[in-house]
């Protein structure tokens, strides 16, 4: 089964959604149209939620967790991902939120209380420490990642272009359309 409830809530699956049915996605979790979730990734939002939004993907073998929620932090650590974000092959993301146009790189982890602005691509391998809050339009790269230099035009333009092309591939499978 590709999803399953946690105790009183289930996943809530937007439009042209493609799931594929090795993945996980389980209790608390929202996924916006035109998303897509890949083989072997889980999302639990057991303890806390998850939200997906709209055109974006997450990659093969992906997790996606979540903090509870505490006297002394009532909110817990939701995931949250924005619009058009891509989330590479192997990606841990913990707690932590995305804003739009992102992308996350292969094997990435994204801790607790991280916030990731509008347009920022993580380079594959990287840590981002908890609680670390990036700035708009930069490449991080590292274990800490670190801001290495802004983005070019061409790749503020990828990032748009590249969860457009995964909208484009999962729209073959949801057709059974494959090229």
């Amino acid at each position: 089964m590709t999803t399953s409830a946690y105790l009183e809530t289930s996943p809530l699956v937007g439009s042209r959604v493609y799931l594929h049915p090795s993945c996980q996605v389980i209790g608390e979790v929202t996924i916006g149209e035109d998303s897509s979730v890949w083989c072997n990734t889980v999302l639990r939002g057991d303890v806390n939620r998850i939200v997906i939004g709209r055109g974006s993907n997450v990659q093969d073998l992906t997790m996606g967790h979540v903090s509870h929620k505490t006297a002394d932090k009532p909110e817990g650590s939701p995931l949250i991902i924005g619009d058009y974000v891509t989330v590479g092959h192997a990606v841990i993301l913990h707690g932590c939120t995305i804003g739009n146009e992102c992308l996350i790189g292969m094997g990435s982890i994204v801790m607790d209380d991280v916030v990731i602005p509008n347009q920022v691509m993580i380079g594959a391998g990287s840590l981002v420490s908890p609680g670390k809050v990036l700035e708009s339009g930069m490449l991080y790269m590292g274990r800490p990642a670190k801001a290495v230099r802004a983005l070019t035009a061409d790749e503020l333009v990828h990032l748009r272009y590249s969860a457009e092309h995964y909208i484009e591939v999962k729209n073959h499978y949801l057709t059974g359309l494959l090229p």
